[in-house]
């Protein structure tokens, strides 16, 4: 039932961004054309995302001849709808990654999470990409027996990592900096931070363009044949690669079957409040950070730049989003921020990410030739623009940051991509009434 869905269209209008705040307030548009005929290159990139355009960019920045294809628009998908928080490290917690891999690589995956915050602020900086981007994420604990777990993990981060960006909230200081009781403690990561998403993507997209990637908008990919040179097979016409790189992530289809057994398309959803005064804003959210709570169903939060309450949340286990986005995120909403009750919503949107089984993104050499990486988690801003700096040094002959993703092993969902839903709707049922029922 699931797989017959086309997430490209089966909740969108293709080639329009979907009708969120991001894409009212959108400081450029794109207007690539679409591929017509057969074209050749030395990398072929599937998908606009983050991940695809900054491997366009550098790539391009390389010297090698690159087109990129995108069904929608560039930052159509996750990358432009998404709670625009940039995270450090990885999705999953340092202890966890230590006991799966050991102090070296758990080390190592921290330090390449950090960069790639480096990097997207890198490149914003050197773009003079109009993002938004406020420094501090707030990680909030909903549960009292989560607290001395968060002020241990914060003191690890700071003798075992060395990392000093980040230190432990009370649930004084917590309630203090979101006007709201359903919190009992946290922490605060100044090295993190949040941005306008789709303005990221779409100024990553017009500096790789200015570096010679040659972009083409409304062109879906059917299919790829592997082989020394790729054919990568269009609705307009057909590529030939010496390399081809896939980045899509929650939209990829059927396009590739063992990138697909390894990751699974979830939705989420936002809406966004009319514009606040400035002291309600900071009534909300005392100091303007990012906030991200605890819960398995996970509620994730945040002002915009022009003071309305951006909030994501609630449960969805069908791949066709709801009807009334707005009322079906108003719930969670509400449960943190009564006071918004009269507050009148003037967007809400979904969008689809995807997962993994142990929320690690996703790398492999699908052939030789053939690069994959996706399957961030919700961790995707940072990461998925690291990811493209790092699949253009595979391509380049310098695999080494490629193969310590690799060497995670992310494991195929449980029947590969055929039952891999059903069982992820065991389990977010489970988790989610756990959920509710605090246990």
């Amino acid at each position: 039932m699931f797989s017959s869905l086309d997430l490209l269209s089966a909740n969108d209008t293709l080639g329009i961004h979907a009708p969120s705040y991001y894409a009212a307030t959108a400081t450029r548009q794109t207007d690539h054309p679409s591929l017509q005929g057969d074209v050749t290159c030395d990398v072929c990139i599937i998908g606009g995302g983050y991940t695809g355009l900054s491997s366009a960019l550098h790539l391009a920045r390389k010297g090698y001849d690159v087109v990129l294809l995108e069904a929608n628009r560039i930052g159509w998908g996750a990358s432009g709808r998404n709670g625009g928080q940039l995270g450090t490290g990885q999705r999953v917690d340092q202890g966890v990654l230590e006991k799966r891999h050991g102090m070296d690589h758990a080390k190592l995956l921290w330090e390449l999470g950090l960069e790639s915050v480096d990097v997207t602020l890198d490149l914003i900086r050197q773009y003079g990409i109009e993002c938004d981007f406020t420094p501090g994420v707030l990680h909030v604990d909903h549960r009292r027996d989560y607290v001395p777990e968060t002020k241990e993990y914060v003191e690890h981060l700071q003798t075992a990592y060395g990392y000093e960006k980040v230190r432990f909230i009370d649930q004084d200081e917590v309630r203090q900096m979101v006007g709201s009781p359903s919190y009992f403690g946290g922490s605060l990561d100044i090295g993190s931070g949040h941005v306008h998403p789709l303005n990221l993507a779409l100024g990553i997209g017009a500096a790789a363009a200015e570096s010679g990637a040659r972009i083409y908008e409304k062109t879906k990919v059917l299919s790829y044949e592997p082989g020394a040179v790729v054919t990568v097979s269009t609705d307009g016409g057909t590529v030939r690669a010496k390399h081809l790189v896939l980045g899509c992530n929650g939209y990829l289809g059927k396009i590739d079957r063992t990138t697909a057994a390894h990751v699974l398309p979830i939705n989420n959803f936002i809406v966004a409040t009319e514009p606040l005064s400035d002291a309600d804003a900071r009534a909300l959210i005392q100091d303007n950070v990012a906030v991200a709570d605890s819960k398995f169903v996970i509620n994730y939060f945040r002002l915009s730049a022009d003071n309305r309450m951006l909030f994501g949340g609630g449960e969805n286990y069908g791949y066709r989003f709801p009807d009334d986005i707005k009322s079906f995120v108003r719930k969670p909403m509400l449960e943190i921020y009564p006071q918004l009750k009269n507050v009148r919503i003037d967007y809400g949107w979904g969008g689809t990410l995807a997962i993994t089984p142990k929320r690690m993104p996703y790398f492999a050499r699908i052939h030789p030739n053939v690069l994959s990486a996706s399957g961030y988690s919700g961790h995707g801003v940072g990461m998925a623009v690291f990811a493209g700096k790092v699949l253009a040094e595979a391509i380049a002959g310098n695999a080494e940051r490629f193969d310590a993703f690799e060497k995670i092993r992310v494991p195929s969902f449980p029947g590969g991509d055929k039952l891999r839903y059903p069982l992820l709707v065991l389990a977010m049922t489970w988790y989610s009434m756990r959920d509710k029922l605090g246990i």
